[in-house]
């Protein structure tokens, strides 16, 4: 089965080439104001022109109002959304109609019956980002470097198509694809020198453990 690899929270020339040459189905820029990660959608729209013909691209928003969509999609011509926010199954369906494009909807997990979030967006959201819930206190619904316990995915129904994101590192990767067997991975402060501070050497080297743990698996 191809993994799907996507390399989240880019900013830099350099992150997305490394990005790129290791391989990556997909490279996500975040438009959160917050987010040490945030990038701007004329300068994300700069770097995504790299990715085309190789990788898709994919802008990531939390609750962003449809004036903010419209410059984000105008400017960065994004292959994917991305709602990493409280976004209701009725809102991904305007989403999706306004623009269309597919749409990823993010949902944090943290125990077998948060599986049942999935549902109300079963054939609305094209695909899923299951990610665990964020550190009280924090007001970033993602990129906290925190895990979930990725055995809770065990029992999901295997038409669900989702990207597992949360805490994963070159070190977890191998773990984590023996126990969830994820169909995509997502990765950002993992691949971080510093927060929001993209490595290329560290995309490389988490390029070659998800390489190594593939390989151990079909030995």
């Amino acid at each position: 089965m191809a993994l799907d690899i996507k390399i989240c929270g880019l900013k830099t020339d350099a992150a997305m080439a490394a990005a790129l040459s290791g391989g990556a189905s997909h490279v996500g820029f975040i438009f959160f104001a917050k987010s040490p990660r945030y990038v701007d959608p004329a300068e994300a729209g700069r770097l995504r022109e790299a990715a085309r013909g190789k990788a898709m691209a994919v802008a990531v928003t939390v609750d962003a109002s449809d004036a903010f969509l419209d410059e984000i999609v105008a400017k960065m011509q994004p292959d994917m959304l991305q709602l990493h926010g409280a976004e209701t199954p009725e809102r991904v369906a305007e989403v999706k109609a306004r623009y269309g494009l597919p749409v990823m909807k993010a949902l944090p997990l943290g125990e077998a019956a948060d599986l049942e979030r999935i549902k109300p967006f079963i054939g609305i959201a094209d695909r899923f980002l299951f990610d665990a819930k964020p550190p009280k206190g924090s007001e970033l619904p993602g990129g906290n470097g925190v895990a979930f316990d990725w055995r809770v995915l065990v029992d999901l129904d295997g038409g669900v198509d989702y990207m597992l994101s949360g805490g994963l590192n070159a070190v977890n990767i191998g773990d984590a694809l023996r126990l969830a067997n994820p169909p995509g991975i997502d990765i950002s402060s993992g691949v971080e020198s510093a927060t929001g501070v993209k490595d290329p050497a560290l995309i490389e080297q988490f390029f070659r453990a998800v390489r190594a743990a593939r390989d151990n698996r079909a030995a």
